[in-house]
């Protein structure tokens, strides 16, 4: 089924033919904070306050304010879901992303004609444009900065090497033609793009696809080292597909744009130009992030100036919730693979998952089942946790368990904590280590000890047997029966 994927509406397609992965409303909803106070009741999950659960995506056919818009939020927010659309059972996603980032297949541009995101074009420097109207983005909380575009996948090219890159941002609508864009320090290829431009002076043109083929988006995810500078993740996505990701080129900058995304917002990322975050509210906040909580609003951000929105017949906004277990799924299952590959290039055969747990937003903390299957292998699970934390360096915690331990149940994994762990022998502190900086207890007022925002403790948390006695906490052993027998249907 997931062979039929090339677009954000062939997914919508997909999943309405399986039950309970989509639903929508007709009922009239306004996008500032009462969109996503809906969807966090129906199926935001991760960190997102309780009550929240796991559910279905959701599409709102009727928006305050956007007469002819609909928004879909959620279709990423199931590890399940994201299992039906990229076509792998979940708990081998981190290995399809793994085997996906060692065989990319490159993107190509098309013609004009094929360019179903320019089906209709708004120009900037026509009468009345006003990017606010023209791209229904909303607010999570009705503390935001403003509305937010969240899964927008921004695309450039560096102008030293000319080779491009795709990443998400945090961008916020602040006028008729402008967006600021959020980087997190150091963290990504865009970031050394803008810099390096406006070094000379210049802006960086810059486009931003909306509403695409969900591969895209999760291969947008991937970070350094497991994707240098110079390797662009939108080859993530065509090894998935086994089929190049289509770009089509912009009609008043000179960049690409994902040729079939719903919108496309055409700009300029202006050199020596800031603007304070919350320039529109004063309320000293960003949005909800992915640890749960609502971000600073930084005093000084870079500004995108657009050219001109694009967008497809009908077009289908697509947005999430922050800190919503769709944010684990687009940060968590690349965080996997990236593990996977650099632990199994070091010690070949005992690393045999990893999940990066919902608990950590995709980033903070991840659960690594390890199979010791000698004498000599005990004490190299710590080493895999140590190479962990260089395969992402935004991990703070690092669980570890035996090949007996589902490392996905958290009740499994805490399980093993209380019967295979004790505190003064099995935590592995490495404090004084850059992590991330929407951490907010990584801050000088919490301790004393941190010497600047964004500096963690990171810590292992050594949760599996010693080798030597495994014998010992063999778990009760079950008959290995199939429960459908009697009650048909069943599936675990």
């Amino acid at each position: 089924m997931a062979d039929s994927i090339t677009d954000l509406r062939s997914a919508i397609e997909m999943l309405g033919e399986i039950d309970g992965q989509i639903i929508e409303t007709d009922v009239e909803v306004d996008p500032l904070a009462e969109l996503s106070g809906v969807y966090r009741h129906i199926g935001a999950g991760g960190t997102v306050q309780r009550p929240t659960r796991e559910g279905p995506a959701m599409i709102f056919n009727n928006i305050l304010g956007h007469p002819d818009a609909r928004v879909i939020i959620g279709l990423l927010a199931s590890r399940r879901r994201v299992g039906y659309l990229l076509g792998c059972e979940p708990k081998r996603l981190g290995f399809l992303l793994n085997e996906a980032v060692a065989h990319p297949v490159a993107p190509v541009e098309v013609e004009a004609d094929q360019a179903l995101c320019q089906q209709i074009v708004h120009r900037a420097d026509e009468l009345g444009f006003d990017v606010r109207k023209l791209v229904p983005a909303p607010t999570n909380t009705s503390e935001d900065a403003g509305p937010y575009i969240t899964m927008g996948m921004c695309y450039a090219h560096d102008s030293q090497t000319g080779e491009s890159d795709v990443t998400i941002h945090r961008l916020c609508l602040q006028g008729p033609d402008t967006i600021s864009m959020y980087f997190v320090p150091g963290a990504r290829h865009l970031g050394v793009m803008r810099e390096r431009a406006e070094a000379l002076g210049k802006p960086l043109p810059i486009s931003i696809s909306i509403g695409v083929d969900p591969a895209i988006e999760i291969g947008a995810c991937f970070e350094p080292p497991t994707t240098p500078f110079g390797y662009n993740e939108l080859g993530v996505a065509g090894a998935i597909r086994n089929e190049p990701v289509k770009l089509a080129r912009c009609l008043t900058i000179d960049e690409r744009c994902i040729a079939n995304a719903e919108y496309v917002i055409e700009g300029e990322l202006l050199p020596n130009t800031y603007v304070e975050e919350d320039q529109n509210t004063g309320t000293g906040k960003a949005m909800p992030e992915f640890p749960g909580y609502t971000g600073v609003a930084p005093k000084r951000v870079p500004v995108i100036r657009v050219k001109a929105v694009t967008t497809r017949r009908d077009p289908i906004m697509q947005t999430v919730i922050g800190p919503s277990e769709e944010h684990v799924s687009m940060a968590g299952i690349p965080t996997e693979a990236s593990i996977l590959s650099m632990v199994g290039k070091a010690m070949p055969g005992r690393v045999l998952n990893v999940y990066a747990a919902s608990s950590g937003g995709g980033k903070y903390m991840a659960v690594i089942q390890f199979k010791k299957s000698m004498p000599s292998d005990e004490g190299r699970q710590r080493q895999a946790a140590i190479i962990a934390f260089t395969a992402f360096p935004e991990l703070k915690h690092v669980f570890l368990v035996d090949e007996d331990v589902d490392p996905f149940d958290m009740n499994d994994v805490i399980w093993a904590m209380n019967t295979r762990f004790q505190g003064d022998a099995d935590i592995i502190t490495i404090p004084g280590v850059r992590c991330h900086p929407l951490d907010p207890s990584a801050d000088p007022s919490c301790d004393s000890s941190i010497r600047d925002h964004g500096i963690s403790c990171k810590t292992i948390f050594d949760c599996t047997v010693p080798y030597d006695q495994k014998e010992r906490f063999r778990r009760s052993q079950f008959m290995d029966v199939d429960p459908a027998k009697w009650v048909p249907g069943f599936t675990d």
